[in-house]
């Protein structure tokens, strides 16, 4: 093992023993609450990046499968007893039918076309949730929206009466989405994606079935971000169709993807965290100088770093990771060695 590698390693270790004992640090609701809205941001931005960051697509409506996913889990719950740990599974499986059913027809459309369809298609979703109050004998809430049955302290039905479980839950889906997006960005399937992001008919003519590893990688996001839904649900207790299902959500997921660096492992965890909390910081301090304040500078944060570091703010992260690595100055020492070969 070279010195590079186990500098990688340790760092790895260190921020995972960071995240680990933070609530031993950070003992206030409300602060730990926050933490753990990063951190589900980021899953949510990550599971969007499985199939729009690595295939170049641009989705508005993975607020869809947030939606469905709380719901079916939830309706389960109230309705049938059935555990959230249970539900989850079968409202990923509803989000990855629905996905299905969704990618068929609107993956032959491209570009701004794409991205309208989306919009469109979670636009319908949250009028029918507002206007559904029940299907049969399930009440889904309409636009009163559904409450989540209390349990109190009940570890089995995913509620706690600490805001502790619900970080470690958190922290435990981000390092599971990133693993499995390394894997992903590794595998077969995670070359086809970046080759249709390139370029589609090219990589159409080379043999790849551009509608299966679209469909695929759909389901994968589709299935995470119904999962990322589902902690939603349980940890604020209410669904309400537009906060779930709105223009909100789904584009808070493009945003901290973008701003994080999209197509890449890490982008959508870092932009999830770090944005995410600034616009908390500036609700908590700064709520009192106009309404809306923190939406105008989260704006602006959106604009700057997509005019001055288009890459992401991964690019300034992996400048400094690499000259911890040393890997910059061994590309220095070789560019300047050929420079003055060359001279």
């Amino acid at each position: 093992m070279d010195v590079v590698q186990k500098k990688k390693i340790g760092l790895t270790v260190v921020i995972l023993a960071i995240a680990l004992i933070v609530p031993l640090f950070v003992t206030k609701p409300y602060y730990l609450h926050v933490i753990t809205m990063c951190l589900l941001w980021a899953f949510l931005a990550s599971s969007w990046n499985i199939f729009c960051g690595f295939a170049g697509q641009l989705s508005l409506g993975h607020g869809i499968f947030t939606a469905i996913g709380a719901y079916v889990t939830v309706i389960l719950f109230n309705e049938f007893g059935i555990s959230p740990w249970i539900g989850m599974f079968a409202g990923g499986a509803a989000a990855v039918i629905l996905s299905t059913i969704i990618g068929y027809p609107t993956f032959k459309l491209r570009g701004a076309y794409y991205a309208l369809a989306t919009v469109a298609i979670v636009s319908g979703a949250v009028v029918l949730l507002e206007n559904t109050m029940s299907i049969g004998p399930l009440h889904v809430g309409g636009a009163e929206g559904l409450i989540v049955k209390l349990m109190g302290n009940a570890p089995a039905h995913f509620q706690f009466m600490s805001k502790v479980p619900y970080y470690y839950i958190a922290l435990t889906m981000v390092v599971i989405i990133v693993v499995f997006s390394f894997w992903l960005k590794n595998s077969r399937l995670g070359f086809y994606l970046s080759a249709l992001k390139e370029d589609e008919d090219a990589a159409a003519a080379l043999g790849i079935n551009v509608r299966n590893a679209k469909l695929t990688a759909a389901a994968y996001s589709a299935f995470f971000t119904a999962i990322g839904g589902v902690f939603y649900a349980m940890l604020i207790r209410y669904l309400e169709p537009l906060a779930i299902c709105g223009p909100l959500m789904s584009n808070e997921m493009v945003f901290l993807a973008v701003v994080g660096g999209s197509g890449t492992v890490l982008g959508p965890v870092i932009g999830g965290i770090s944005l995410h909390a600034v616009s908390e910081i500036i609700q908590f301090y700064f709520s009192d100088l106009a309404q809306g304040f923190h939406l105008f500078v989260y704006g602006l944060i959106v604009v700057f770093v997509i005019m001055f570091k288009p890459l992401g703010i991964i690019e300034v992260v992996q400048k400094y990771y690499n000259r911890f690595l040393g890997i910059s100055n061994q590309k220095e020492d070789e560019s300047s060695g050929r420079n003055s070969s060359g001279s």
